[in-house]
């Protein structure tokens, strides 16, 4: 085991003779932020999240707000809300039950680029954090065990019109997404308190 390498991982990289370009981009990973990290991280409106049940079992799901929904919070530490979604819960839920978690930040607009974030997740609705961001009902805290930048060469070049209408804004109350009225959930959706802050 290194950093970021067990042996499913090197059993590969030997059968495709990669070992010493995989050490060679292991020696890139840290365990800290870099202010360029920071500021990247900060800029996306958009990351994915991958978690895993207590048997193992893998989810991944996209998150989205105003650009600095993610923020980096200390040298190892960044946090993000959970905003009112479909109340699956199937991330967060992972997370109670395994905390390790993996967060790919991936600009497909400008220039390319991919930064993953790995480590131990934790969820509360007690953060100081929940008081000042509109929109939260939770903070989910990741403890940071590797970052590293990854190969952005497949990465489509796509354009970022604008952001969706539902992310939480200052000031303004989200619309209901349409999916709340449709009669098979109707009956199970309960109100939703307004969050925003003016």
């Amino acid at each position: 085991m290194t950093t970021l390498f067990h042996e499913g991982n090197r059993r590969l990289q030997d059968q495709f003779e990669s070992r010493g370009i995989a050490d060679r981009l292991e020696s890139f990973a840290r365990t800290e932020f870099s202010a360029d990290d920071r500021a990247f991280i900060e800029s996306m409106p958009y990351c994915f999240l991958a978690t895993a049940d207590a048997e193992g079992r893998p989810d991944c799901s996209f998150k989205g707000g105003l650009p600095g929904f993610v923020r980096v919070t200390g040298p190892s530490e960044l946090a993000f809300p959970d905003y009112d979604g479909n109340g699956m819960f199937k991330s967060l839920g992972n997370v109670l039950v395994n905390p390790g978690v993996g967060l790919l930040f991936i600009a497909m607009h400008g220039r390319p680029r991919r930064l993953r974030v790995n480590g131990a997740a934790t969820v509360s609705r007690d953060d100081p954090l929940l008081a000042e961001t509109v929109g939260a009902q939770l903070i989910v805290r990741v403890a940071v065990r590797a970052i590293f930048p990854n190969c952005p060469r497949y990465v489509p070049s796509m354009e970022l019109l604008e952001p969706s209408i539902y992310a939480p804004t200052p000031g303004v109350a989200p619309p209901e997404p349409a999916w709340k009225d449709f009669p098979a959930f109707k009956d199970v959706v309960h109100p939703r308190q307004p969050t925003f802050k003016g």
